[in-house]
């Protein structure tokens, strides 16, 4: 049993609905598992794969992804999505550590695959020939059985491969559906945002339901998302913090959202001013997650209902969190000795859970470094309040320590965005002498303006303590991101760490 089982299941109770749909074409549910056995008998049986090799898919979303997924979960074969926008000396890195024996690609990224793996481009004569493989191989399969290694974002050295098992996945699809809500065949789930990573994964709970996927077309267009919010019922996807922002400035904003029933967010911080704007815009279908690769989207949440009642006395808290523990999982917080912290005191954020990754893909130090006793550190600073409620600081390794005082990026960033000519900002900090580190502020605006330093000065005097407000601010064109959005503060540090001031 594994999650290519639950799809075969759901095949079987409805085979002619629509499983998988794109602007030219659908599949149902019996197609769907047609295709995704012929794919995983071919890779058993013409490959010659064995249980436990792993397969790549290096692709842009297309409607052939799901099938290739379950083929390979078919095969009793573990997958391994990579992001398509990485470069190929990274693919190249993530296929030799990742021990990749076969992989599956686009047409646009094959000139960037550089293996001595068979590769199989898709939609080429070889792909045709898997998708019609006759022979069927049954293959033992269990719920502990890897099923995927995502690979973090690396913004500090190699990238690393948290192994998630069968059970991993199917344990978030269970807390999906206890704390995002209930799914049924008439639900729609949208790929907006890359399926090699939190919208790929969220594809589950959908495929377990019964319900549709829907593949756009473009890389996050606003245009498209409002358009099919706009024809449909039911509608979920997933996005990033920055894509939830040019969703609420779009002037489609303002039109009927009805057919949307949840918008996730998560991966990254979200500013409180965007997320009073996209409380405004989306109400009752905002969802925040908190997850890591190593527990994939599953450790806290601010569910549609948390966010609509608002006379909670700690409702502003509420929406500067990253909400309470999700169901079956337990949060805590720990100093540097392990001790568990009382009550609003700041540590690192540990989590514990069936979600929790089996460890690092060949990186045992790591894996060490990382579970304790069935507990993920998450490398994230943060506390938790007498309600519950965890507030993220920061980073770990983000934490600017000025003067031998604590000084977390997140709350200055969350005042500064308060200027109504700041687009983006990152503060950092650059290493001083005498203070040990001074904090500057890298800052977007969305328009010139002479005064904004002593503006934005004045702003931070007013909402912070002194030793906050940054030393010295540098203005430039956008901030360096990864090929998730992730703000490379690294960069910023490495860029600016000559400046005097």
């Amino acid at each position: 049993m594994n999650l290519y089982t639950q799809l075969e299941n759901r095949a079987k109770i409805q085979p002619s609905l629509k499983a998988i749909e794109w602007e030219n074409g659908t599949l149902s549910y019996s197609q769907f598992v047609k295709l995704a056995k012929n794919i995983g008998s071919a890779l058993t049986g013409r490959f010659k794969l064995e249980k436990g090799d792993k397969v790549a898919l290096v692709m842009e979303n297309t409607y052939i992804f799901l099938p290739i997924l379950f083929g390979i979960w078919k095969a009793g074969l573990v997958a391994v999505p990579i992001n398509a926008k990485l470069h190929k000396k990274e693919l190249s890195w993530i296929f030799t550590n990742s021990d990749t024996k076969l992989i599956f690609c686009s047409k646009d990224k094959a000139s960037d695959i550089d293996s001595d793996c068979p590769v199989i481009v898709n939609f080429s004569k070889e792909f045709r020939k898997l998708t019609e493989y006759g022979n069927s191989y049954k293959i033992d399969t269990d719920l502990s059985d890897s099923a995927w290694i995502f690979y973090t974002s690396g913004t500090t050295g190699k990238p690393k491969g948290a192994e998630l098992t069968h059970r991993n996945l199917f344990i978030m699809s269970l807390a999906y559906f206890a704390d995002v809500g209930m799914v049924s065949e008439i639900d729609t789930r949208l790929h907006a945002a890359p399926m090699t990573h939190g919208s790929g994964i969220y594809s589950l709970p959908f495929v377990m339901k019964g319900a549709k996927n829907f593949i756009c077309q473009s890389n996050f267009e606003p245009d498209e998302i409002f358009q099919q919010i706009k024809s449909r019922i039911n509608t979920s996807f997933f996005a990033a913090p920055s894509m939830v922002k040019r969703l609420s400035s779009h002037p489609s904003a303002s039109s009927d959202l009805s057919g949307l029933k949840t918008l996730e967010f998560g991966g990254a911080p979200m500013y409180l001013t965007d997320t009073r704007k996209a409380l405004e815009v989306f109400g009752g279908s905002l969802y925040q997650l908190y997850g890591q690769g190593e527990a994939p989207m599953t450790i806290t949440n601010i569910t549609k209902k948390m966010y609509l009642d608002t006379k909670k006395p700690y409702y502003d808290s509420l929406l500067t969190s990253a909400g309470v523990a999700r169901t079956g999982c337990s949060i805590a917080i720990v100093g540097s000795n392990w001790q568990q912290l009382s009550i609003g005191e700041v540590g690192e954020i540990v989590t514990k859970s069936d979600c929790v990754m089996k460890g690092y893909y060949k990186n045992n130090n790591a894996t060490k470094e990382t579970l304790r006793d069935g507990w993920l550190l998450t490398g994230d600073l943060g506390s938790i309040d007498k309600n519950g409620i965890l507030t993220i600081k920061d980073r770990s390794k983000d934490m600017i320590i000025s003067g031998g005082m604590n000084v977390y990026p997140r709350e200055v960033e969350d005042i500064l965005l308060l200027h109504q000519d700041v687009n983006e900002v990152a503060v950092v900090g650059l290493w001083d002498k005498e203070w040990g580190e001074l904090i500057v502020a890298v800052v977007v605006l969305n328009k010139e303006n002479s005064s904004i330093e002593r503006e934005l000065d004045k702003l931070c005097l007013q909402n912070l303590a002194r030793f906050k407000r940054p030393k010295a601010y540098f203005f430039k064109n956008h901030l360096p991101k990864n090929n998730y959005g992730k703000i490379l503060k690294t960069n910023l540090r490495e860029e600016f760490k000559k400046e005097t001031y």
